[in-house]
């Protein structure tokens, strides 16, 4: 099963939508004969009488969306908030050697994260320019965890009961603004936060329970540019699990249903790690990313130039 939330073609309201077995897509709030004008408004009780929505979606007699009628949107398309860790030690230590630097004994202690920005999300298929200024705009492959029961201080041991399910991120990234502004102590801030693409959908929990073992999931990641293959990385290599990422992330606060969590970018995600030298340089206009989860799909982002900043008028 995957939900989705799409925006028709000349529509301007997104709606929320399940996943038919032929390939169409069917509004949510008709298969479960309850309000969804958001995903995340539901996800509880999709989490709790679910089981039966795909047995409803393969028998539906209804109208459907095809895919050419539309465009996705992230799944949750304005999370109530957006922590984004750092859990790969793979990615931590090449990363910072590439930068003079050793990975701090902390780092092995906590699981850290920052806060980016869940007005910024953009969906499959979306086109991004790089930033004003940039130069240098980097591609992320991240696992992202959809919040589906809120808590406060969850213990790890409880952590997945509080999973709705999984999705793809791209944390897009300005390199060069971002290694200005972390010059100073704080960030990343401008070099991240005008674009991150989440998608195409959500898949339960449910649907890769086969491939959690205790705190570990073994997903297959995979990234390329133009078709050209340049990450490989599985879930599995998380230094920090995904349990302890929620149990950190819960501490001392509330999480919400619909809480993006990502897990940060996996060894070889990105060209800050492979190097741009290797990786044909940085993103650059024309360039396609496609980055790629085992068991949940694909994620396309397309570059485009930056367009002209256009001013207010009076």
């Amino acid at each position: 099963m995957r939900f989705a939330t799409i925006l028709p073609r000349a529509s301007v309201e997104p709606v929320t939508v399940a996943a038919a077995p032929d390939g169409t897509w069917i509004e949510l709030a008709g298969l479960i004969g309850r309000e969804a004008a958001r995903l995340e408004l539901v996800l509880p009780w999709l989490m709790a009488h679910g089981a039966h929505v795909p047995e409803r979606a393969r028998d539906w007699r209804g109208p459907r969306y095809r895919e050419s009628e539309f465009s996705f949107l992230p799944p949750v398309v304005r999370p109530p908030a957006f922590r984004d860790f750092y859990a790969f030690e793979q990615h931590v230590r090449t990363a910072r050697r590439r930068r003079g630097l050793e990975v701090p004994p902390a780092w092995y202690e906590v699981p850290v994260f920052y806060f980016s920005n869940p007005n910024s999300l953009v969906g499959h298929d979306a086109e991004v320019a790089a930033p004003a200024g940039s130069a240098e705009l980097d591609y992320e492959l991240e696992l992202g965890i959809v919040i589906g029961h809120g808590g406060r201080d969850i213990p790890a041991e409880r952590a997945w009961s509080h999973v709705a399910g999984f999705t793809i991120i791209n944390d897009l990234s300005a390199r060069d603004l971002q290694r200005r502004e972390m010059s100073v102590g704080l960030g990343p801030a401008k070099g991240k936060d005008f674009a991150t693409a989440v998608g195409p959908w959500l898949v339960p929990r449910e649907a890769v329970a086969d491939r959690i073992q205790g705190e570990t999931l073994s997903l297959a990641m995979t990234g390329r540019v133009n078709g050209r293959l340049l990450s490989q990385g599985t879930t599995a290599s998380l230094y920090h699990s995904i349990p302890r990422l929620i149990a950190h992330a819960s501490s001392n606060v509330e999480l919400f249903p619909g809480d993006l969590i990502g897990t940060g970018t996996v060894g070889s995600g990105c060209i800050l790690e492979i190097g741009p030298e290797q990786a044909g340089g940085w993103l650059a206009e024309g360039d396609v990313v496609e980055l790629e989860i085992e068991r949940i799909g694909v994620l396309r982002t397309r570059i485009v130039a930056a367009r002209p900043h256009q001013p207010l008028h009076a």
